[in-house]
């Protein structure tokens, strides 16, 4: 896991970055965040806050890391191997138009559900934006998908109500690149799915 600014990596401290994290009323943790756009944007919209933005590639972060605010950190690694240290740090956790590894992990992977409880303090929400697109490489009709990914999850921890249908403006409206080309795109549709995480006494 690495920090970048720009084309600098910087020196990460991990303990530092989950006490700021943890320290703060408003954490975002934004995972497969591409350009880091989103991040950057809840960065401005909250300078008391935090917002972390988490890509495998590290080409995708260089514009935005080099001109957001100081509140926003862009670290390179993979969202389905995050370090175990990264533990209940998000108010906020974000995961937008998925795809690949990222979108199969949701899918698949009990140990990336589980995960994603872990960095999630209790009561913090959870967002997930996902595009029939993708689901549909996946395989999966974008109900069915969103359906499975529901399920998964609320087996994790988290209290999901029903997702809610998204067409092109819903889209247009989100603060994302990747949801501007949906929305313009072959295929405009999107499942909205937010909740929050259950505290461990409030566990189905």
């Amino acid at each position: 896991m690495r920090r970048i600014q720009g084309r600098r990596c910087l020196d990460l401290d991990t303990h530092a970055l989950v006490q700021m994290a943890r320290a703060s009323s408003s954490t975002l943790v934004d995972l497969g965040t591409g350009d880091g756009r989103f991040v950057a944007q809840v960065a401005r919209a909250r300078p008391e806050g935090v917002a972390i933005g988490i890509d495998a590639c590290q080409e995708n972060l260089i514009e935005q890391s080099r001109r957001a605010p100081e509140n926003a950190v862009f670290l390179v690694a993979n969202a389905l191997t995050l370090p175990l240290e990264l533990v209940e740090i998000a108010t906020r956790l974000t995961i937008n138009f998925p795809w690949g590894s990222l979108l199969a992990g949701l899918l698949e992977e009990r140990a990336f559900h589980e995960r994603l409880a872990l960095l999630a303090r209790p009561g913090a929400t959870l967002e997930i934006c996902l595009n029939g697109g993708a689901l549909a490489e996946a395989g999966l009709a974008l109900e069915a998908g969103a359906a499975r990914i529901r399920h998964n999850l609320r087996a994790a921890g988290f209290a999901l109500p029903p997702p809610r249908a998204w067409g092109g403006s819903e889209l247009r409206g989100f603060p994302s690149t990747w949801g501007h080309r949906l929305a313009f795109g072959r295929d405009p549709r999107a499942i909205f799915l937010a909740g929050n995480r259950l505290g461990e006494a409030n566990r189905e």
